[in-house]
């Protein structure tokens, strides 16, 4: 047996962010991954699909808006080189995950985790060799997986994301079941690249916790380009056959279900923690109702020294937040124990185009909480010249009382890079009337950020 300080299960943002800090701390420190060194990050998320997103658009702009900019004749698109193209990103972000294992001297362990109890864990490795790992410390970061509607199970032709981006073709047709973040970026990826799409969202508009006004203009856009939309509706049922599959919907407020035929059901409706296979029973470790792990603010579980992070906790299920959570964790062990994380004010992103992009409460959900606000809007193509194309626009959500930031609502192209300048001023407390007077270069996007500030702060803007 041999004895770490820390061992880390799962590979995933929050494991190897936890699993670096600790090792910076000076604790010795192992890792354990059962199978993607990166987690669904790395393999089947974020870092492969914005690479293909990237080609989608590009494909998107040669469909519908070539000749605005003087582009014609004929084009072919290839999806399995841009396929190649993702994996290729995906093996050097893992790649350069296994060097930060070595440069920080943690030991890797490529094997399946099972608690003895709760101070030891075995290791099983496909050679069939088991090894007990005996800790001081824990951290669980075993991530989510797929969870499918009710009567539908997942096959050839019904797929979740790792299916999703093993494809190298897309069919004819193509039904989404799920309009949230995933469900429109496959929608938005498989449309660019040829197929028809369907998109069955359960809520009565596409990404249900976004601002209205940022969906509402995703749903001009993707109709623009082709893409049905079934808002208020569900998937009830799937038949599949050899090349098809007939997706049974009905409306969410009740109604006659009808069938879509398609050629691949791709099923985008959340994740659930992932906490099976680990025998947590034998450490005491308590979930949640919903099947997570519970944690409190520095991320320890109700047992002394075993910690959770990431999706496995059901708190925000985003990368840069499991990373917070990782980081969060280690300080915690290493006794530097912060002041929580605030995940109503996590950024997010959605990587179509228009890319959407926000932090913070909505107006509704601002006022819901008791809260007197103000709402200044500022469309991008006022200053913005030929990058403000599309309709995007800036919102901010200001308190009436010291204008600081309660919430950001963006949806424009490459909105997600103006997040860190407003979520930076929302940490440190500045007001509307202190970004108001930060100029920025003109014309860009990223002087909207001014322009809504102004109008938030009652000044006149400058268009």
């Amino acid at each position: 047996m041999t004895q770490f300080d820390v061992v880390v299960i799962g590979a995933g943002p929050g494991g190897y962010s936890a699993a670096i800090r600790c090792a910076q701390s000076g604790l010795k420190t192992a890792i354990v991954e059962r199978a993607s060194w990166g987690g669904v990050t790395a393999n089947s998320g974020a870092v492969p699909l914005k690479s293909l997103l990237r080609g989608a658009g590009l494909a998107h702009l040669l469909a519908h808006g070539s000749q605005a900019y003087g582009i014609t004749g004929e084009t072919t698109i290839d999806y399995g080189v841009a396929h190649a193209r993702s994996r290729a990103a995906s093996d050097h972000m893992v790649k350069g995950i296994h060097y930060l294992m070595r440069k920080h001297k943690i030991t890797e362990y490529q094997g399946r985790a099972v608690f003895k109890d709760a101070e030891t864990v075995a290791v099983s490795f496909d050679t069939g060799v088991v090894e007990r790992l005996a800790f001081d410390h824990c951290v669980i970061a075993t991530g989510a997986v797929p969870r499918f509607p009710p009567g539908v199970k997942p096959g050839p032709l019904v797929q979740a994301y790792d299916e999703l981006m093993e494809r190298k073709t897309w069919p004819e047709s193509v039904v989404v079941a799920g309009g949230g973040a995933a469900g429109v970026e496959f929608a938005y990826l498989m449309s660019g690249y040829g197929a028809k799409v369907t998109v069955v969202e359960m809520a009565d508009r596409l990404l249900p916790g976004a601002d209205p006004e940022v969906s509402a203009q995703l749903a001009r856009s993707f109709r623009e380009l082709g893409i049905d939309l079934l808002v208020a509706h569900e998937v009830k049922g799937v038949i599949e056959g050899d090349d098809a599959v007939r997706v049974y919907v009905t409306p969410s407020r009740g109604g006659e279900h009808f069938m879509v035929e398609a050629g691949l059901l791709a099923v985008c409706t959340g994740v659930e923690p992932r906490t099976e296979g680990l025998d947590l029973a034998v450490t005491g470790v308590a979930l949640t109702p919903e099947g997570a792990i519970g944690v409190d603010e520095a991320m320890r579980t109700n047992v002394p020294g075993l910690y959770a992070v990431g999706d496995v906790t059901g708190q925000v299920m985003l990368a840069g937040a499991a990373m917070a959570q990782g980081a969060a964790a280690a300080e915690a062990i290493a006794g530097r124990a912060g002041a929580g994380l605030d995940y109503a004010m996590m950024p997010r992103t959605v990587n179509c185009e228009p890319q959407v992009a926000s932090f913070g409460h909505t107006e509704a959900a601002a006022r819901a909480l008791g809260l007197d606000v103000a709402v200044s809007k500022f469309p991008f193509a006022a200053g913005a010249g030929g990058a403000g194309e599309g309709g995007g626009f800036v919102k901010l959500v200001v308190d009436t009382r010291h204008r600081e930031i309660l919430g950001v609502h963006m949806i424009g192209q490459g909105v997600g890079e103006l997040l860190g300048e407003l979520s930076l001023a929302q940490l440190w407390d500045l007001t509307a009337d202190e970004l108001a007077r930060n100029f920025h270069a003109h014309p860009s996007l990223s002087e909207a950020i001014r322009e809504v500030s102004a109008a938030a702060s009652g000044w006149l803007a400058t268009y």
